[in-house]
């Protein structure tokens, strides 16, 4: 598979937190955990579970930042 993404992390899958129509992917990296939501619908089609080697692909947008005050 090739990716235009540049920032890949390869990590494994530690949980699965799936609803009818979302699931809450976290990813153990070395850089530390990542999250990622995506369809459950996804997380069906590509068998995904933990244990699991997988790539981390972030293409950010967006960025915000809060300071308590």
């Amino acid at each position: 598979m090739e990716q235009s993404t540049r920032n890949q992390l390869p990590g494994t899958i530690k949980s699965i937190v799936s609803d009818k129509v979302l699931s809450e992917v976290i990813v153990q990296t070395s850089i530390g955990e990542v999250a990622s939501v995506i369809t459950t619908r996804s997380v069906k089609e590509m068998k995904l579970k933990p244990g699991e080697k997988v790539f981390v692909l972030i293409k950010a947008t967006n960025v915000s930042l809060a300071r308590r005050n």
